[in-house]
């Protein structure tokens, strides 16, 4: 059943630098109730019963993949302490009859390498897939780069777990809180600049524009450019992900725009909608978006090809 991975170039490879106990680290990758906390490609792991001492430990695992349905697999993993070089190794076979998965059956390994300050916790799989040609199309442009993604952001996972103490649940939930508010901010300022001032152009905006002395023919060329802004800055939200200085950007803007409508055009600070509650709420989102950002996961931090 086993697959060399060492040669397979469409194999999956992630690394990272974990600066903590070796012992601590294996624990926590080789024990089921541990490393079912981190690895997002797992719901549970389970050893299954030897039948003698020097047989390989059998695992069974299953991964629920909504409405009810979940995928259980079978493997086995040999661990190896103690090796020349101080480094530890384990290799270890699983796949699964289960219909609903794309994996049929694979092998790979995980090293812990010692370095002069961490281990190197490093990994490489690779796997067969069934549903014929169909499953491999689905396997190279969907899955593998999902599932290689996932190995990542697991990684990282553990390492904010053992080096920071934050617990694996709470990543996911700041994971979550991150992806709500970054992904509100920018549908927020997609809509601001496309329906009221490149589709709409609003008279609202047009008139808070001539409020602060701009001309009727510069006011509609500047409502266009501020679209255009907010559009180019939904995009650098989203595209700089992780980033902090965009929310950043997008705190002191709301400041800047409240303090100017409410010197040019305190009026509609009156409406039912206005102004301000939009911008005090866009700020909050932003505010909330800075403090989760510390301590969540990210696949981007883990090496992805090997040395």
């Amino acid at each position: 059943m086993g697959i060399d991975v060492s040669g397979t170039t469409m194999s999956i490879y992630v690394e990272t630098l974990i600066r903590a106990p070796m012992e601590t680290l294996w624990a926590h990758t080789q024990t089921p109730a541990l490393h079912e906390k981190w690895d997002l490609r797992f719901s549970r792991i389970h050893y299954l019963p030897k039948s003698h001492e020097g047989e390989p430990q059998r695992f069974r695992y299953t991964r629920r993949i909504g409405l009810g349905f979940e995928v259980i697999g079978d493997g086995e993993t040999v661990g190896e302490r103690n090796l020349a070089d101080g480094s530890r190794s384990s290799a270890l076979k699983f796949g699964t009859r289960d219909r609903f998965s794309i994996i049929r059956e694979g092998s790979g390994y995980w090293k812990y390498i010692p370095t002069n300050d961490a281990i190197r916790f490093l990994t490489r799989y690779d796997y067969d897939t069934r549903f014929g040609w169909a499953g491999k199309l689905v396997d190279r442009w969907m899955f593998r780069p999902l599932i290689g993604w996932a190995t990542a952001w697991s990684f990282d996972r553990l390492r904010l777990w053992l080096e920071r103490g934050v617990d694996p649940d709470r990543s996911v939930r700041q994971a979550l809180i991150h992806c709500i508010a970054r992904g509100t901010l920018a549908v927020v300022f997609i809509y601001q600049g496309i329906v009221p001032k490149l589709v709409a152009r609003h008279v609202d905006e047009l008139a808070m524009l001539r409020d602060a002395g701009i001309s009727p023919l510069m006011s509609d060329l500047t409502l266009r450019a501020l679209g255009l802004s907010e559009v180019a800055f939904a995009i650098v939200l989203l595209t700089a992900w992780r980033s902090r200085w965009p929310v950043w950007m997008c705190l002191m803007a709301m400041l800047s725009v409240t303090a100017f409508v409410g010197i040019h055009s305190p009026r509609f600070f009156e409406a039912a909608f206005n102004p301000f509650s939009l911008n005090a709420a866009v700020a909050a989102i932003a505010g909330i978006d800075l403090l989760i950002l510390d301590g969540i996961p990210s696949a981007a931090r883990c090496r992805r090809r090997p040395l």
